[in-house]
Parts: C-alpha cells; structure tokens; sequence
C-alpha cells in the first residue's frame, strides 16, 4: 500500500528509470483519436505531462481530485521511442489559497547522459473540503487566446466516454468516474490535462514539426468527456504565437461560422519554438 504524503516545499521523488514503446503510444494516442504516425519514431511530449504527474504518486504525493491550471513544458530535444529516461522532481512550494492549496512542482526527465530531454514545471489546486471557498486559487494569468474568432481553425476530435476511459489511468477518478466527477463539483468526468495536450502537438508536429519548444499550458474550462473540440492556432508573421483548444457545442461537428460560440477549454503560450 502506498504510503502518502503531505505535499511540503522540497519533497524530493523518487528517481525511477522508464521509457515510452512504440505500442502504448500507439494504444495512448488511437483511444484519442490521433494517428500515432504523426510523431514518427518520435514520443509525444504531451506523454511526460501524465508521467510526471505519476512521478509525484508514486512518491507518495496523492493526485486524486486535484486540478492542473498551469503546466510549462520544455522539449530540449525529442525523447525517441524505447529511449531510457530518468525521471525526478520535486515540491518547489505549497501555498494556501482560499479554496484549498497551489502546489508548484518541477519534474523532469533525463537521458543517460545525464541531460535533461523534457522539463514539466507545473502548478496545480489541490481543493480542501475544510477551505474558506470553493473558488479561488491565487491569480489568474491573462488569456492567450484574445479572440476564438481570429484563430485559424484546424482538426476537430469528438470525445466519448468509452475514449476517455480508455485512455484514462489509475491516479485521478474524476477523469473516469462519474460519481467522483459529481463528488468534485463537475457534471461528467473530463478529460485529463495532458490528454488535451496530446490534440496540440499533435498538431505542431503535423505543421511545424518541432527540434525544440518552451511553452506554457493554461487549463481555464473543463472539457468533458462527452464534448468535441478543435485546435485554433493564433498566427503571427507566418510563425505561431499560441494555439487554443475549443470546447465546441455539443453535437458541433466543426466551429465553421459559429466560432463565437466556442469556449476555450486549454490554451497555449509559445515562449520559444525551433523547426526541426
């Protein structure tokens, strides 16, 4: 049984040893719906988002009903299918907020040449039945997306239960649990943030195949498991500033004319970005 811990500033993961098979890509990137020769021999950096969270569990720190608001991720170089990575991290710091706790963590993995490959600093909320609110997490950075209408539209996916759950693992109930979904205040369980991250760079590598990348990933609106979404890529000067993941209508196959009312669910900030 899994001894847990308080998260605490300077809690140190355990190092462990993995690395990512051509098959459970495959397997991952199929139950979204995304063609997983896309990426080549390359993993799908959206992956360590998952993993590092993992990291954190398997050290003792409980991710169950915690919620991911900001989440940078730094490809140094792609990581390589059946490539061994360690992983490590660690607590930067645990602050209280009215509706529970921020909690901002650092992972990342590294070849066996001791170099870093990806980076995935994050912050999440770790809501508490006894807080003072039920909102509230400390501040809210400004939007990426200004104008849903002026993005340049891109692939759309249709999520369902069955996808979710399927692509869904142990660690999070409200991602695959209807009951834990409505016990955290929300109406369906959603999808996990590094699930939505998956339909992102799926589409980078399909444009813009990427060497390297420095991004920050804002998660502002719950996506369900029953919804469908499309990529909208913000345009500056023929390069890409940020992309924005919709929440479309239920029943909306496309955003087409009625983009107004799409909401964004996960947003994309794009610091740094070098072509392969």
């Amino acid at each position: 049984m899994t001894q847990w811990h308080e998260p605490v500033a300077g809690f140190q993961y355990q190092s462990r040893r993995l690395d990512m098979s051509a098959q459970t890509q495959a397997e991952r990137l199929t139950a979204c719906g995304i063609d997983p020769a896309i990426f080549g021999e390359e993993v799908d950096p959206a992956f360590f988002i998952g993993l590092a969270i993992h990291a954190g569990i398997d050290s003792g720190i409980s991710a169950e009903g915690n919620i991911n608001m900001l989440q940078r991720l730094v490809v140094h170089r792609p990581a390589r299918l059946g490539e061994a990575l360690t992983v490590k991290g660690e607590i930067k710091s645990v602050t209280a907020v009215p509706c529970g706790q921020r909690v901002e963590t650092d992972a990342w993995l590294e070849d066996l040449a001791g170099e870093r490959v990806i980076s995935c600093p994050r912050t999440s909320l770790r809501p508490q039945t006894q807080a003072q609110s039920k909102s509230g997490a400390g501040d809210k950075p400004q939007p990426v997306v200004g104008d849903v209408a002026a993005l340049l539209l891109r692939d759309t996916y249709q999520l369902t239960p069955d996808r979710v759950k399927s692509y869904s693992v142990e660690g999070n109930s409200i991602h695959y649990e209807q009951e834990a979904a409505e016990r955290a205040g929300f109406r369906a369980p959603l999808i996990g943030g590094g699930m939505g991250v998956h339909y992102l760079t799926a589409q980078m590598w399909q444009d813009r195949r990427p060497s390297f990348f420095d991004v920050s990933i804002y998660f502002r609106r719950p996506i369900f498991w029953d919804e469908a979404v499309q990529v909208g890529v913000i345009e500056d000067g023929g390069n890409w500033s940020g992309m924005g993941l919709l929440k479309l209508p239920l029943r909306a196959e496309r955003v087409g004319s009625s983009s107004e009312v799409a909401k964004v669910g996960t947003e994309l900030s794009i610091a740094d970005y070098r072509l392969a």
